[in-house]
């Protein structure tokens, strides 16, 4: 894990990936001045001038025109000088959203009206595909005329991959490719293996967790999510389980499975077990920390924690092995389907030595009346 990804776990609430990783690239680009410039020009945003002075800002606040209703605040406003003229590029940064407020069409009109600049620039740099042609022909058509380009993360992280040599450049690197921001433009052999794999190790996952394993689960916590979920998860959590909530609003929930299957070491193995976690905001956080310390100390050799600390934050503990202690078996089936078994007995072992308040998935039933809670909810939202 990267620092920043350290720093930005400290935030307890809404995690501000975009204007956190804005901060970043500036500060990196104000002292790297050099490769500012030579990024920009190898993006053919900037021509071959020789500057005097960069001036880098982040969050740079503008009044709006009298055509707006808002006011406008620029991730990254960069002024280009070599005593003669100016040149202004704005740079507007997404990573998990898009342009959903016309910020971008203001933005043009904020530099089109702007005085005693010579290239006046709109660079537009995202992680996911989100084409704005018309944006660049809004921009082309303005009085004084706005040059709009549009790069995504991954072309960025190319540059600092092959031109970034210090210590920063490569935090950047590592935090981009746990955001998804270092996508590539060609298949490796890994890539090959992988797509050819893909359903027979999805057939084998869902064997070892089904069945039996499966019920005892249910058994166990009262309910259990397996199907699609289990592979969103694996998407955006890098783990592919059966997982039920214990608590409202998921604030307590426990995972059966795989984890840690998108690592970027090659070298590292997944872990299979089960996982109990609780959220940096829910009521019951304190005594459920104290019963995982509690655990983690009387049984060391057998759970795991993670992020145990008084820093606000996803909390959890595993019993787990890594799915290495598995290779050597000629059927491995049935190794893993007893050790899922044994985890879920473990975890109910815990909970009722551990925790003196009850935590339990939802009945068949209390299932039912949510989902019909949900249906009301959506028709009243629809009728509205």
């Amino acid at each position: 894990m990267s620092l920043f990804t350290n720093l930005l776990n400290l935030h307890s609430a809404n995690k501000p990936l975009e204007d956190f990783f804005t901060e970043i690239v500036a500060y990196f680009f104000s002292i790297h001045q050099d490769l500012l410039i030579a990024w920009l020009q190898q993006n053919l945003i900037i021509g071959d001038k020789s500057y005097s002075r960069i001036t880098i800002t982040t969050q740079k606040e503008h009044q709006g025109l009298e055509s707006h209703t808002a006011d406008s605040r620029f991730d990254i406003l960069i002024e280009l000088s070599n005593g003669l003229d100016t040149d202004v590029i704005i740079i507007e940064s997404k990573i998990g959203s898009t342009d959903g407020n016309n910020a971008l069409k203001r933005y043009v009109e904020i530099l089109s009206s702007l005085p005693n600049v010579n290239q006046r620039i709109l660079l537009y740099i995202t992680r996911n595909y989100d084409p704005q042609e018309e944006i660049k022909t809004f921009a082309s058509k303005q009085k004084t005329t706005v040059n709009f380009h549009q790069l995504r993360w991954y072309q960025f992280y190319s540059f600092l991959d092959k031109h970034g040599s210090d210590t920063l450049a490569q935090e950047i690197l590592t935090f981009m490719r746990s955001n998804q921001m270092a996508g590539k433009n060609q298949f490796s052999s890994i890539d090959l293996l992988t797509m050819m794999n893909f359903n027979k190790t999805l057939n084998f996952m869902q064997a070892t967790l089904s069945e039996e394993v499966e019920a005892e689960f249910k058994n166990a916590f009262g309910r259990v999510t397996s199907g699609s979920p289990s592979i969103t998860q694996w998407r955006h959590h890098s783990r592919y389980i059966i997982y039920t909530g214990l608590s409202d609003g998921w604030n307590l929930w426990c995972g059966l499975g795989y984890f840690y299957l998108n690592s970027d070491d090659l070298t590292s193995y997944p872990y299979i077990g089960i996982c109990l976690e609780v959220s940096p905001t829910f009521k019951n956080r304190p005594k459920i920390i104290k019963a995982m310390q509690n655990i983690v100390n009387d049984k060391p050799e057998i759970w795991t924690p993670c992020g145990l600390t008084v820093t606000p934050d996803w909390s959890s503990i595993f019993y787990r092995k890594t799915l290495q202690e598995f290779l050597s078996y000629e059927d491995q089936l049935c190794p893993i389907k007893e050790f899922f078994i044994e985890a879920i007995k473990e975890l109910e072992i815990v909970r009722e030595k551990y925790f003196d308040f009850p935590w339990k998935g939802l009945s068949a039933g209390e299932m039912i009346q949510e989902d019909m809670e949900c249906a009301d909810n959506l028709q009243q939202t629809l009728s509205n």
